[in-house]
């Protein structure tokens, strides 16, 4: 199996040049990296005529060598663009895919240039603008209603990731003991988060919904049967990326490596919880609650579950933002995340 390394830019030229994704006499000039990815080992490749991204996904967590994680990750993201690419509006919000190989877990994707993810949104008074709201938006409710079936294509079942998600969404973060002391993130934030941890019926339900996160069957919302939805799987600031071509700004969608067939109210839910996170203002999130086209079944109440779910995940478990928020302003937080589920 090869394992891409920016330091041997002979052998990953060699590769290119086999795949058919360099022409026999073109010759890489520079490798990067374009940008501090989490999840996968990501090269820019420069030659004199064009740039590619280049994506690799291991058996762990790039950022973090030491957690397992699917290597196959990029090829069930690799199928996710393959699957969207012919719907028009999906595709112009996300990197064309250029080339796949399954068998060493590589995509190459287009170089969307100079870029930067919308983590910025965390600190203090940065605002999401009326157009990006409004392209967000858009885009998810045109995946959610271009591929919502009965009968979803076992390619994207996911089984591998959505454990992994599972596992730090709804287990780990309400796990009394669970060897990570909070306060190494915040002083104060590990008492802040005991009671959540220690309340047996928030957890009851927390299991409930995660049980709905990973069913396979089909789900049932507001005692009607529902379709499943083709998600993006990990609908945050990280994902969304703020690119600029011939001096104008556009947003674009990347690393749906989590995508899979569920509930719409996923994605959603996901996206409202980072947005309160940011601190962006009610006008902001009540657009995007308006103007997002609900599927038919879409059940607003199990949505605000995943909102809350997804908030205290995020305040008191391992996968931590770059927040810069008071202790009083997070205990807000999880008082509201904990009534979603009242």
């Amino acid at each position: 199996m090869l394992h891409l390394d920016a330091q041997k830019i002979d052998v990953l030229q060699d590769y290119l040049r086999r795949r058919g994704w360099l022409d026999t006499e073109e010759i890489i000039s520079s490798v990067e990296k374009p940008g501090e990815g989490n999840m996968n080992y990501t090269l820019r490749v420069t030659t004199p005529n064009r740039t590619l991204i280049v994506k690799q996904s291991r058996d762990y967590v790039e950022k973090y060598p030491t957690i397992p994680a699917p290597a196959n990750r990029a090829v069930i993201e690799g199928r996710f663009y393959q699957k969207t690419q012919p719907i028009p509006m999906l595709a112009s919000y996300m990197p064309q895919l250029l080339g796949a190989d399954d068998e060493n877990n590589i995509l190459v994707l287009e170089d969307l240039g100079d870029s930067s993810d919308y983590t910025f949104l965390y600190l203090p008074g940065q605002l999401l603008s009326e157009a990006d709201t409004l392209a967000l938006t858009e885009y998810l409710s045109e995946l959610h209603h271009q591929f919502s079936v009965e009968a979803p294509d076992p390619i994207f079942a996911n089984h591998d990731m959505r454990a992994l998600n599972h596992e730090h969404i709804f287990t780990y973060p309400f796990l009394e003991d669970n060897g990570f002391d909070l306060n190494t993130i915040q002083p104060g934030l590990q008492e802040l988060a005991m009671p959540y941890k220690q309340d047996t019926e928030l957890k009851r339900r927390v299991g409930q919904l995660g049980e709905l996160y990973l069913t396979e069957s089909r789900s049932y919302r507001g005692g009607v049967a529902a379709p499943k939805t083709l998600l993006h799987g990990d609908y945050y600031p990280g994902s969304w990326l703020q690119t600029v071509t011939n001096q104008e700004s556009s947003i674009k969608i990347i690393d749906p490596e989590f995508c899979f067939y569920g509930p719409p109210e996923f994605d959603l839910g996901v996206m409202i919880a980072h947005l309160m996170m940011a601190q962006q203002p009610f006008s902001t999130l009540n657009s995007i609650l308006s103007d997002y086209e609900k599927p038919t079944g879409f059940d607003d109440t199990l949505r605000q579950q995943f909102t809350g779910v997804e908030i205290m995940r995020r305040l008191i478990g391992l996968a931590q933002l770059p927040l810069s928020l008071s202790l009083e302003q997070k205990q807000s937080l999880l008082a509201e995340a904990r009534h979603m589920f009242q």
